[in-house]
């Protein structure tokens, strides 16, 4: 899980962001992380809240500008 405030992310958390910097859906991570689209939902917001980033592609810009996915 994200560690807040620090800007870090794990592994699940990378996982996610290079799933949605793909071009999946919301439904479709689900699908391929075995998760709720509810759980994606909320991984993505507590993902976007460490970061300081407002949405799910501005923490997927964040990840690349920093070379992790």
């Amino acid at each position: 899980m994200t560690r807040h405030g620090q800007g870090r992310l794990d592994r699940d958390d990378l996982v996610l962001l290079a799933l949605v910097a793909k071009g999946l859906t919301v439904e479709a991570v689900g699908r391929r992380l075995l998760l709720s689209e509810r759980t994606v939902r909320r991984r993505l917001r507590t993902v976007c809240s460490a970061l300081e980033v407002s949405t799910p592609n501005e923490a997927v810009v964040w990840a690349v500008r920093h070379d992790l996915i």
